[in-house]
């Protein structure tokens, strides 16, 4: 059961399964139109091994329905209030429900990537319930949204069936693999920065080290939906997620250190840290070492990020064993666990969801214009694409070569839909069984594309169905086939043309953001208060970083402010900053400037603030000397300072 051709035949197989589930419940049910039960089978299961490039592991599928569950019903609710308040003027009506669909493309690009999907889908349901109102110049909305809620959830049902009987995948494994290949590489960044020779291997380990990290954590979330006795798993993977990052962090500030001192580290250190290691055994018996060395008198003359990372590297490993046996959490892991307050973070992409959010408006007002100036008969289809294409694509990595999958899946969908609506299924009418073996084998062979990310497969997929008008009664009128096809083909081109039209230049403005932010948090670890002290912005500041790492992809002087600023931020942390009201006064001034810095729109405005920023720091430091506060909170502040009218134009520009 687990070779490989098993495995790859695996997804297509439980594709098939939905969809057949699908369609013969739906017409055993005798719904409406069996049509969205079987679409939304296919897209729920279909979908998340689009984006995953293979079969998704167990729990993304269910995950996916519970969105379009969510979205469903929000957008079926939106509908019938947009409707009950304006029945009486058709054309505002369907302007209303383009903003709403607007509206929830903006807000979904502001939320975490993995709930975007049910915003998107209320948006689009909405419209539709609308578009369909409009068309049919009937008051069956209520209806209509109850029986398109039904039959979704019918669809939902049959692909999470077809999740579970075909042995779904599970990511534990995945997860232990990684837990412990993550710690081998943690030490070897440390060797690389203890070397402090080559710092473009040093810049491409790191940044190699924040993308696992990342994906470690969004695999936790993968294994919270496969079963709750994981809870015990994901505690501890929450804690490794900062454990990971503040391995790098302090692995980077000791490759900062020994730049500057290359002797600072004894030669017995260096020699026992440089041995090679293959496996988490490897480090486990080289940290032990290292921790018997520092703890025989040697932690004096080390720097302290090396101790700190030998700390750090026993707790990872301590979580580590747990994750793997997912046994009870002990006293000393409930401790750690239980340290610090995890700080989410804001979206910095304002700007760009405002682009997406006027994109789908813009998209959906024009061909609702269209639509009535020209009265095509087939413009609902046509208006439901352009929702759907405008709204789907925008939170894709890159929403014009979504629309282009899109368009082209419409485009294939025509012959294929074509053979299907004028001789496959007139010639199995009769038969259900004829009808399912018909569709399923379609729906296999496009699941092989599927898993491969072949380009239009998705959308051939899910155009075809849509086409192919799964009703109960079934009719085939040829013009209403043809009409369909062709409206779905211009409306994934009118998309096409509003994403390639309107032009999102946020990038350096949201890329600017967040060095900005970078710059905020580390001014804001300026302070004596406990409760601040002991928020941990660190996962904030990483994945904040990893968004930097995706939009500037071979920027890497970005990438090194950003983790200078990462480093000077826990450094300033952690430091002893003398308890004064004068010094607690100024630190709530200090913030107050950098928060200017971050949230201002005018660039002559920014410069300002960022100038006001550095004269307060000058001013400071001085402060800090007249209060005798040591070397280890005035070196830092310092090196603060230094940076940032180094970096001034990068930050502000």
């Amino acid at each position: 059961m687990n070779s490989s051709v098993f495995l790859r035949l695996r997804f297509p197989c439980k594709l098939t399964f939905a969809i057949v589930l699908a369609l013969f419940l739906g017409f055993h049910l005798q719904l409406q139109t069996p049509r969205w039960s079987v679409l939304t089978a296919a897209i729920v299961v279909a979908g998340p091994a689009f984006a995953a490039g293979g079969e998704p592991f167990s729990g993304a599928i269910r995950h996916r329905g519970w969105l379009r569950i969510i979205g469903t019903f929000i957008g079926s609710i939106a509908g019938l209030i947009i409707m009950v308040l304006f029945i009486r003027a058709p054309v505002v009506m369907l302007l209303v429900g383009c903003a709403w669909a607007g509206i929830c493309t903006w807000l979904s690009s502001l939320v975490r990537i993995e709930n975007s999907y049910a915003l998107g889908l209320a948006g689009y349901t909405a419209l539709i319930i609308v578009i369909t109102s409009g068309a049919s110049h009937s008051t069956l909305g209520p209806q209509f949204a109850v029986e398109r809620c039904s039959e979704i959830v019918l669809g939902i049902v049959c692909a999470v069936l077809a999740d579970i009987l075909f042995s779904p995948r599970s990511i534990k494994n995945d997860i232990d693999r990684t837990v412990s290949q993550l710690m081998v590489d943690q030490f070897r960044l440390l060797q690389l920065c203890v070397s402090g020779k080559d710092k473009e291997a040093v810049d491409t380990a790191w940044n190699n080290l924040v993308k696992a990290t990342n994906g470690l954590n969004g695999m936790r979330g993968n294994l919270m939906l496969e079963s709750s006795r994981w809870i015990r798993c994901n505690r501890r993977l929450t804690a490794l997620n900062t454990v990971s990052l503040t391995l790098i962090t302090h692995a980077c500030e000791t490759f900062f250190i020994t730049k500057e001192s290359p002797d600072r580290l004894p030669a017995q250190i260096r020699t026992l840290i440089g041995q090679p290691v293959e496996t988490i055994a490897d480090v486990h018996s080289r940290i032990k070492q290292l921790r018997y060395l520092v703890g025989g008198g040697l932690s004096s003359d080390i720097p302290v990020t090396l101790s700190g990372w030998i700390g750090t590297a026993t707790r990872y490993l301590l979580l580590a064993k747990g994750v793997h046996t997912n046994s009870s959490i002990s006293r000393v892991e409930d401790a750690i666990l239980a340290s610090e307050y995890v700080v989410k973070p804001s979206s910095a992409e304002g700007h760009h969801a405002m682009i997406n959010g006027l994109r789908t408006w813009v998209a959906t007002s024009v061909g609702c214009l269209f639509w009535l100036w020209t009265g095509w008969e087939s413009g609902s289809g046509f208006m439901v694409m352009i929702a759907v294409v405008t709204a789907l694509a925008m939170r894709t990595p890159n929403p014009r070569m979504a629309s282009i999958d899109f368009l082209l899946g419409t485009i294939i969908a025509l012959p294929v839909g074509g053979l299907f609506y004028m001789l496959i299924m007139p010639s199995t009418q009769q038969s259900m069984l004829l009808l399912c073996i018909s569709l399923g084998l379609l729906s296999f062979i496009i699941g092989l594309q599927v898993q491969k990310r072949r380009l239009g497969s998705l959308g051939t997929l899910a155009s075809t169905i849509n086409i192919i008008v799964l009703s109960n009664p079934m009719s085939f009128p040829v013009s209403i086939f043809i009409d369909n096809a062709v409206s779905q083909i211009i409306g994934c081109f009118v998309s096409m043309i509003v994403l390639f039209l309107i032009r999102d230049h946020a990038k350096a403005r949201t890329g600017r953001t967040l060095l900005n932010r970078f710059v905020f948090s580390a001014v804001s670890s300026l302070t004596t208060n406990q409760s601040r002290r002991n928020e941990n912005h660190l996962p904030a500041l990483y994945q904040q970083l990893f968004q930097l790492l995706n939009m500037f992809p071979n920027d890497i002087a970005k990438y090194r402010l950003a983790l200078t600023l990462i480093i000077a931020q826990q450094r300033l942390r952690n430091a002893p900053i003398p308890v004064n009201q004068e010094l607690s006064d100024f630190h709530k001034r200090i913030r107050a400037t950098a928060d200017k810095v971050c949230s201002t729109n005018s660039d002559v405005k920014r410069s300002e603030y960022f100038m006001r920023l550095l004269e307060e720091l000058n001013i400071y430091q001085q402060k800090l000397v007249d209060y005798q506060a040591p070397e280890i909170v005035t070196v830092p502040v310092r090196r603060l300072a230094e940076m940032l009218e180094k970096y001034r134009h990068a930050l502000i520009d």
